[in-house]
């Protein structure tokens, strides 16, 4: 112990305490904050939470002594701003991470996820799934396990998309028929306990993909800013939907909200395994655009990358322009209805959507001006979704969530 007196004055030690403590309700908000890019700087994090400069110093201190963010030694300010300069805050570079699990019909994958949304390491995808979830989850899990030992990172817990709906609070899979999973499996219990087989920390969540991709893409993605974020895409099969209202995901009263995928767009058309005809999960994904193209779909890769790459170097083929007419024509028709009754403030298009909106972006704003009132009174912002990953990056988000909630309680 240094023989040095305190240079502070008697009783500062006291005050900074007492400042730490009256902030210890505000780490949570303060994390958010800077998990989402909403506080760069501490004289922001100041603005945002409400409280003085210096309890919120002490909150960024204990967050950076949780080894969750970093505070610039040095203040700085950007060219040609005026006032005091700040300290910056960031996400830390070595800090925790979640273990994210994604499975769909052409797969799965594994990857770790950090605060801000940042993929730190992905392990190879395998391209087989087994009709035993446990079997498929004990592989995904195993990788993602593999992943953190090589890291040495720390696990906060691990998050699972999946391509169904998931009850809550159960946790079953209520429809993985692309999968050639039971329905009903109990997918969340089969998760976790391949979890704790594998040594891992923290909790284990399960959720529908698409709410993955929502969730993820508000908070740091094409999604951000949005309070009413409507979230429609198509992955490898199929069309699913998600909801933000007001910075939550709606999920409904037993978690099945927002199964879009099931609204008729073309009566008479494809027959959709729900019973009806002419589904937007049957007449808007991968496998209808090839087919309305008329390309037979190969084994030499997924259905959404093959429809992609028939998008993007073929464009100027009457065939392939065609089909694009035909599935922007179905998609307006189906977001024009969803405007009408939800009336989000922002739309956003992940998967093979995205790259249709990219390819015929006024024809589909113009469908679902034309179609839908709020539409014609000024339209709905329709944009791409911005990550890539972006399942993962919403199934690390679930693993997140009680840090987020109480950082201190969550890594003790």
């Amino acid at each position: 112990m240094s023989g040095k007196a305190d240079p502070r004055p008697a009783g500062e030690g006291t005050t900074s305490r007492t400042r730490l403590d009256r902030g210890r309700g505000a780490l949570g908000p303060a994390l958010e904050l800077v998990h989402t890019g909403r506080a760069p700087t501490r004289a922001v994090l100041t603005t945002e939470l409400g409280v003085t400069r210096a309890t919120a110093g002490a909150v960024a201190a204990e967050l950076e002594a949780l080894g969750l963010i970093r505070v610039d030694a040095r203040p700085g300010a950007a060219a040609g701003s005026q006032g005091r300069p700040s300290h910056r805050l960031s996400i830390a570079e070595d800090g925790p991470v979640a273990l994210a699990a994604q499975v769909h019909a052409d797969g799965f994958r594994a990857a770790l996820v950090g605060l801000g949304g940042r993929i730190v390491a992905t392990a190879p995808g395998s391209e087989v799934i087994d009709a035993d979830p446990a079997k498929v989850l004990g592989s995904v899990v195993a990788a993602g396990a593999e992943l953190l030992r090589e890291t040495g990172r720390r696990c906060v817990g691990a998050g699972l998309s999946v391509p169904s709906a998931v009850t809550e609070p159960e946790g079953l899979a209520f429809g993985p028929l692309r999968l050639a999973w039971p329905t009903g499996a109990p997918v969340r219990e089969i998760f976790a306990e391949q979890v704790r087989a594998a040594g891992l920390g923290g909790s284990a969540f399960a959720a529908n993909d698409v709410n993955l991709v929502a969730l993820a893409e508000h908070r740091h993605g094409a999604g951000r800013g949005a309070r009413d974020l409507l979230c429609v895409a198509t992955g490898h099969r199929g069309v699913g939907g998600a909801l933000v209202l007001d910075g939550r995901l709606h999920t409904g009263s037993s978690g099945l909200a927002l199964e879009v995928g099931h609204l008729a767009v073309n009566p008479g058309g494809r027959p959709c395994y729900c019973g009806s005809r002419g589904c937007l999960d049957v007449e808007a994904d991968p496998l209808a655009f090839l087919t309305a193209a008329g390309r037979e779909p190969g084994p030499e890769m997924s259905l959404l990358k093959q429809a992609d790459t028939l998008i993007h170097e073929h464009h100027d083929d009457p065939a392939v322009r065609a089909a694009v007419d035909t599935l922007v024509d179905r998609l307006g028709q189906g977001l024009a209805g969803l405007v009408n009754i939800l009336n989000p403030d922002r739309i956003i298009l992940g998967g093979l959507h995205g790259t249709l909106l990219d390819a015929a972006p006024d024809r589909l704003r113009a469908v679902v001006a034309d179609r839908s009132l709020w539409g014609r009174s000024g339209g709905v912002p329709i944009l791409a979704c911005a990550l890539d990953h972006n399942s993962l990056v919403g199934a690390a988000e679930l693993a997140w969530q009680p840090v987020l909630d109480d950082p201190l309680g969550a890594l003790a």
